[in-house]
């Protein structure tokens, strides 16, 4: 099934990134020679959404204009300028930080009664040769008419960073999910299959939004999630692909590194190698 509309929560103040967040948004960080967020985009456009909505704040500014239509002008822009065409990127502005939950509620009117494609925009998944993440959950949101959150099992001392699945009955890559647990403790951890980013919702999400209880001033999408699970049901659908987490110093060397690789081939690999030797 096609998923028309992808929302693109940005709006964090990016602060794992300082100082260099004091002058950029942290998804306008380069990956090779493109930013994140742009990364994120394609793979809504490559499955099939026509519509983005971005929400930032007013820091953020530049995300706006980088994806405006006149922004791609001139030949090593070709890429950029083709998924302009492709999308019409809408934004929304949070300007408080009061949680994920807030930012998605943010696109109630844009989504409307259609199912809908959440994207973190600091979150890049690659699968190369195969479907884009989104897609893939879109498949799957086709096959159960549920929502759909994207995971991967990672290790004990990796889920507990992320919301992590309580799970019912399995078939293949689909697991039904009873519960999302954010960042358990290892003691309290319900299973390793870890929620990583990428969403389909239905527009139930935004009932369950005002349900939501609110921890420190903010509402988390995840607990909004687990209400829904309750009330019509969500499934969590092991994803094929490569995920990068942006957000993270480490995560966002990984990408530059592994990407370069793609990219360059072995002059790259050629000088790894030569660093590496010379330890």
């Amino acid at each position: 099934m096609k998923i028309r509309k992808a929302v693109i929560p940005a709006a964090g103040h990016g602060t794992r990134f300082l100082p260099v967040t004091k002058a950029m948004p942290k998804e306008m960080l380069a990956v090779i020679d493109a930013p994140a967020i742009q990364y994120v985009a394609k793979e809504a456009a490559d499955s099939g959404a026509e519509e983005i909505l971005i929400v930032i704040n007013r820091s953020k500014e530049l995300i706006r204009r980088y994806f405006e239509p006149d922004a791609a002008t001139c030949p090593a822009e070709r890429e950029l300028a083709e998924l302009i065409s492709r999308v019409k990127f809408r934004f929304a502005y949070q300007d408080e930080a009061t949680g994920t939950a807030n930012a998605v509620m943010l696109a109630r009117e844009f989504t409307g009664e259609e199912p809908f494609a959440v994207m973190y925009g600091d979150d890049v998944i690659l699968n190369d040769g195969g479907d884009p993440c989104v897609k893939q959950l879109a498949d799957a949101y086709a096959r159960t008419g549920k929502s759909i959150v994207g995971v991967q099992e990672r290790s004990p001392e990796e889920a507990a960073k992320y919301a992590v699945v309580k799970k019912g009955r399995t078939d293949g890559r689909l697991t039904e999910l009873l519960d999302l647990v954010e960042k358990p403790s290892p003691d309290k951890m319900p299973s390793t299959l870890s929620s990583l980013g990428r969403y389909v919702l239905t527009p139930a999400i935004y009932e369950a939004i005002e349900h939501a209880p609110e921890f420190r001033g903010e509402k988390y999408l995840t607990h909004a999630i687990a209400l829904l699970a309750e009330s019509e049901g969500v499934y969590a659908y092991e994803f094929e692909g490569v995920r990068y987490d942006l957000g993270d110093k480490f995560g966002f060397l990984k990408a530059n590194i592994e990407m370069g690789r793609r990219r360059f081939g072995d002059k790259l690999d050629d000088y790894l190698k030569k660093l590496l030797a010379e330890r």
